[in-house]
């Protein structure tokens, strides 16, 4: 017998073992955006801390020499850095401003932008607005601004961080009101070629409701036959013929009787107690945010074109109407919205109030009008959940949340603002309140 006789055969080509390395995936194109983002984020945290560096250095000449001196250095670094950048000396007062904040008063948010975690534009949102905070209340903001910067979309960021602020603090709220209001007033601005601006100081509730009751009767109008002029140019006209005629007698029949409309959110028993008042949360008006009670007293007894969303648990809540109806009756979308509060898209702040009501899984496709299946979208979200690949779903038992998968396979999900209660009875019998 030979004596390869028990040597295995030898295949025709041969391939030598391949060494078990690891070997990262390659990324994709919105990774590569990412990635620069991600750099842009940590440049700039970078930025912030060579010139507040600078500036540190530069008024450590000037020590001693007296404030006079010290102001002038202030404008000499201004102007160095601006003509060293190439920027306005309003844009490096700016920059100044933000490393100096970033710097001493919030290291975290630094550290955070500097880690990639949020971008340079949180940063900028979170100084402008904290730095107005009380400064009692400055740090308990601040930490959890950061939390919600690398939680958030800027413009949820944003309102996020407004209603934050607001709620801390509620509890003198109405006594800055009240000065405040003291300072309403109505101004006139000359503009260019015969036009001029009409400027309202007044509160934002009315305001709101002034500016939504003059987009009503503008759509109303556009949608007339003929109508050629832009729904800016509707609602200006709007204003100025209620405001110089006093009526609507001029307008079509389908936009008459329309009424201003604001959704405030207030718990049933502040509205009943004043003790119970101050433990309670603050009324809050939708797009808005928290108002004095004493205010939200006078919308709650007031036309009934005002919504009333008692916080306090309530029976009667219309929550599905199954496939009886494709429209979902009027409780049934009042509700839908007001747990929403506005756009369930990504990173949108559209008010409810002026968003669709939309199906997640489609009526023609066997879906119900049901709290569960339903959710607000503005015209622009609405649009690409039904006309793209992106995948929109509300997430089952999550009270409202909303996931939107990209095209690419990237998970978005968004939050509604509020928890719808429900009722469920404990072993003792006991009616109980529990989250949606």
């Amino acid at each position: 017998m030979p004596d390869d006789a028990f040597l295995p055969p030898v295949p025709d080509t041969f391939s030598p073992p391949v060494p078990d390395v690891f070997i990262p995936p390659v990324p994709d194109a919105v990774e590569l955006v990412l990635e620069a983002a991600t750099m842009e984020a940590v440049f700039a945290a970078q930025r912030h801390v060579r010139i507040d560096a600078m500036r540190g250095e530069m008024l450590a000449e000037a020590a001693g020499r007296g404030a006079g001196v010290t102001d002038l250095v202030e404008r000499s670094i201004r102007l160095e850095l601006a003509s060293a950048m190439r920027v306005t000396e309003y844009a490096a007062g700016q920059m100044i401003v933000q490393a100096e904040a970033l710097v001493h008063r919030y290291p975290a948010a630094l550290e955070s932008l500097a880690g990639g975690r949020m971008t340079p534009k949180h940063a900028e949102v979170l100084v402008e607005k904290v730095d107005r905070v009380e400064p009692a209340l400055r740090e308990e903001v601040a930490a959890r601004a950061v939390e919600l910067a690398e939680a958030e979309p800027v413009g949820s960021f944003q309102r996020a961080l407004r209603s934050l602020i607001q709620t801390l603090e509620a509890p003198t709220l109405e006594e800055r009101y009240q000065a405040a209001v003291q300072n309403r007033r109505v101004v006139v601005e000359s503009g260019e070629d015969g036009m001029g601006v009409l400027l309202t100081y007044a509160p934002e509730v009315e305001v709101r409701a002034i500016f939504g009751r003059a987009t009503a009767f503008a759509k109303a109008i556009a949608a007339q036959e003929g109508e050629t002029r832009t729904l800016d140019q509707i609602r200006a006209d709007v204003i100025c013929d209620l405001l110089i005629d006093g009526t609507t007698d001029a307008v079509p029949t389908e936009a008459r009787g329309i009424r201003a409309s604001v959704v405030v959110t207030v718990p049933v028993l502040a509205l009943l107690d004043d003790e119970l008042a101050e433990t309670a949360d603050p009324p809050v008006v939708e797009g808005i945010g928290p108002i004095p009670l004493s205010r939200a007293r006078e919308l709650c007894g007031g036309d009934a074109s005002w919504m009333r969303v008692l916080t306090h648990p309530e029976t009667g809540m219309v929550l599905s109407v199954g496939r009886e109806q494709y429209r979902p009756p009027a409780a049934l979308r009042k509700l839908t919205k007001w747990r929403a509060d506005r756009c369930m898209g990504p990173g949108c702040w559209m008010p409810a109030s002026r968003c669709e009501i939309d199906h997640q899984i489609r009526w023609v496709d066997g879906g119900e009008t049901s709290l569960e299946n339903n959710a607000p979208f503005c015209k622009n979200h609405h649009l690409i959940k039904d006309n793209t690949d992106w995948v929109v779903t509300q997430i089952e038992g999550s009270g409202g949340a909303v996931e939107w998968r990209s095209p690419r396979g990237r998970r978005y999900v968004v939050q509604p603002e509020r928890r719808v209660p429900v009722f469920t009875v404990s072993v003792e019998k006991n009616a109980e309140a529990a989250p949606f």
